[in-house]
């Protein structure tokens, strides 16, 4: 059988066997046949809030904050809805501002891949810094003393717009809403917290959870604290067309969102699979082996002890080099060795979250991986192993476990939710 991965921009086609495997994809959904009409009317009918025209001031100062280059966030085609219905506010007390996160800064062709020339060219845009302390500002104090810092001018903004998509996350349960705030515009000191070795060993730190959720709950909370007024968050399809719109207050507005999301990604199976064919969701997010983690996280959901993990995904960025990522690699050695070293009382180094979710999925698992934007030589420096082709991985999967092995395969990796649900009686 011959099955397209998300892969890049323009697709993987593999072949298969044509007996033991099954294809696990989020339901598909239409994407809306007027997508600006849908977000205008989700923020001229929004979810626990008024219209975002009838709440926003001709003196407002508005910040506006939007998803990276690394998220498939649709900005350039929803903002400049939004921007539309702010017309009564003169366009120099408007700021967006790029949620980097940790992430590095957009160069400005990326500004224009992202929002469009015109806004580009027409509006102040601020790319955070997480480890600036005079570009952040205290918006106050979190349930268990920590301060919280984020990005002075969104805080100083009389009137606070957060941007996002919602898709599954492999720690924090959905993505969207909150995220914008911590870790998109939030200090270094408050993103290694959030995302520290004993938050996210906890087992409720996962694909799906929310609620009890410590990565989510703590996502929330920071947001809330800095009072945004206004989210727009979207869904989308394989073929990153918009699906549903959720605008208004954070708490309502993205818990719309999730409960819709979840419906549509999260899929069931009868039992745990010998093979596990993942991705990571193709262009943007397959741009870097970092984000890559991801995809092998949801494989690592519904592969048995012991199986093979064969992941396809881009690279074009690398892994990256020079990151903290690969330096974290290198220092580990092995996935036991990654664990020793992120568990180590004091250890405190960013993307030791990434490293972390990968040594618990190589724990599991053998993990190959099919890159055309990494050599041979970089893939085994990331502790994986390098296929040139998936159906090579797959053969040399069946000599070690058997020609009768299951294979599932997840096209759209991250996108999917896949579980293990047993009936009564199963074993």
């Amino acid at each position: 059988m011959e099955v397209r991965l998300a892969y890049g921009k323009q697709g993987l086609r593999v072949s298969l066997p044509d007996r033991n495997v099954t294809v696990i994809e989020p339901v598909f959904v239409e994407g809306l046949p007027d997508e600006k009409a849908a977000v205008l009317e989700s923020i001229r009918s929004p979810i626990g809030t008024p219209p975002l025209r009838d709440m926003v001031r001709p003196q407002d100062t508005v910040a506006i904050v939007f998803c990276d280059i690394t998220r498939p966030m649709p900005s350039r085609r929803v903002l400049p809805v939004i921007l539309n219905e702010l017309a009564h506010v003169d366009r120099g007390k408007i700021v967006l501002i790029n949620a980097l996160g940790t992430h590095r800064p957009s160069p400005r062709q990326e500004l224009v891949e992202l929002l469009g020339e015109e806004i580009v060219r027409d509006y102040r845009i601020i790319q955070h810094s997480c480890e600036d302390r005079s570009s952040l500002a205290r918006a106050g104090t979190l349930a268990d003393g920590e301060d919280l810092w984020v990005n002075k001018e969104y805080l100083n903004s009389s009137f606070r717009i957060l941007t996002g998509f919602i898709e599954p996350h492999f720690f924090a349960g959905f993505s969207g809403g909150g995220k914008l705030v911590l870790p998109g515009i939030a200090s270094i000191e408050n993103i290694m917290r959030a995302h520290s070795y004993e938050i996210l060993s906890d087992a409720r730190s996962t694909w799906g959870v929310t609620e009890g959720n410590p990565v989510f709950e703590r996502i929330r909370e920071a947001a809330e604290l800095t009072h945004p007024d206004f989210i727009l968050n979207v869904t989308l399809n394989k073929n990153k067309e918009i699906t549903q719109v959720f605008s208004g207050d954070l708490r309502q507005a993205h818990g719309a969102g999730v409960d819709y999301q979840r419906s549509v990604a999260m899929r069931a199976v009868p039992h745990p699979f010998d093979v596990v064919i993942t991705t990571n969701s193709g262009y943007p997010l397959d741009r870097n082996l970092y984000q890559t983690v991801k995809g092998m996280s949801a494989a690592a959901e519904i592969v048995r002890d012991g199986g093979t993990i064969i992941a396809a995904a881009e690279c074009r960025d690398g892994i990256p080099k020079g990151s903290k990522y690969e330096s974290l690699l290198s220092m580990a050695g092995t996935p036991d060795g990654t664990l020793k070293m992120v568990s180590t009382p004091g250890f405190a180094m960013t993307d030791q979250w990434q490293v972390q979710i990968q040594a618990k999925v190589q724990k599991r698992a053998k993990v190959y991986l099919k890159s055309d934007g990494l050599t041979d030589e970089e893939i085994r420096s990331a502790m994986l192993v390098p296929c040139q082709k998936i159906e090579d991985a797959v053969e040399e999967a069946l000599g070690e476990l058997g020609s009768d092995a299951s294979i599932c395969v997840l096209p759209e990796g991250p996108q999917t939710i896949p579980y293990v649900w047993m009936v009564a009686g199963d074993q």
